[in-house]
């Protein structure tokens, strides 16, 4: 073999094994998060149930560990074309969807990891049951992320909570950054300090700030979730939470909200 024809094999068996490496790093990425078990218990909410005062109830589900990421959610894009932005209905997706990747099924390398950002609360059920999974409710949202580190309920540690606020007073800047954080006493990371999340009762959501309301059962008939307690004002991250998720459709996107998947428990396993 003359030295062009070898050098032409050698670059050619370079491109293979960079291209080979290249497929197992986006493989790797795209590799979808555990779940964690999350015990049953109940717990006061900031959102009571219709019976104001009493305790909510949650049964045992599992949450996902880590918000789904830009690679995982591409992968899903990948796998579902009919979710592509540029074709995804737009009763189910506005314009703004995935508007930041470079292109329809392209991420930027760097934000592979970050938590998938632009994405609509039906894009995101269409990829929780690509998993045989569902997003979590409100209750199972906020009892999950009630914890820290070591405790299960750490809301009435003013600690705890000035960190959260401090989050949530910071500008977006140039985005999220990678999933990974602490893990809490449930063994889930970033419930709080990177993004917003969707819950499946998003739309159920009710925000008042006529104390006046708080005791009326029409208003908690037809508003699903009932009205929203604002007495408890030391969780205040969690209210502007809830008033936030409210405001929205479920075609609606923004660059801060994400999203991460959850499983019903029974005695067969997850579901």
């Amino acid at each position: 073999m003359n030295e062009p024809s070898a050098l032409r094999a050698r670059a050619s068996r370079a491109a293979a094994a960079l291209v080979g490496v290249l497929a197992a790093a986006t493989a790797a990425a795209a590799a979808p998060s555990g779940y964690a078990p999350i015990p049953a218990g109940s717990f006061a909410s900031v959102l009571p149930g219709l019976d104001v005062g009493a305790p909510v109830e949650v049964a045992a589900f599992a949450l996902r560990t880590e918000p789904v990421t830009e690679a995982e959610f591409l992968a899903f894009v990948t796998a579902h074309p009919q979710w592509r932005r540029d074709r995804a209905p737009r009763l189910l997706a506005e314009p703004r969807y995935l508007q930041h990747w470079p292109a329809a099924e392209r991420i930027d390398p760097a934000r592979a990891q970050w938590p998938v950002t632009s994405v609509s609360w039906f894009a995101a059920r269409a990829y929780c049951e690509s998993e045989q999974a569902r997003l979590p409710t409100w209750h199972e949202w906020e009892y999950a992320a009630a914890a820290d580190a070591t405790r299960r309920d750490a809301r009435t540690d003013p600690a705890w909570r000035e960190r959260i606020l401090g989050w949530y007073s910071r500008p977006n800047g140039d985005g999220p950054g990678a999933v990974g954080g602490e893990a809490n006493a449930y063994g889930v990371r970033d419930l709080h300090g990177l993004v917003w999340e969707w819950v499946d009762d998003a739309n159920a959501l009710m925000v008042s700030a006529d104390n006046r309301e708080q005791g009326d059962p029409d208003r908690q008939k037809f508003c699903g979730a009932g009205a929203l307690s604002m007495q408890d004002r030391d969780n205040y991250a969690v209210l502007m939470r809830i008033a936030m998720l409210s405001s929205l459709g479920g075609a609606d996107v923004t660059s801060n909200l994400g999203f991460r998947c959850a499983r019903s428990t029974s005695s067969g396993g997850t579901r």
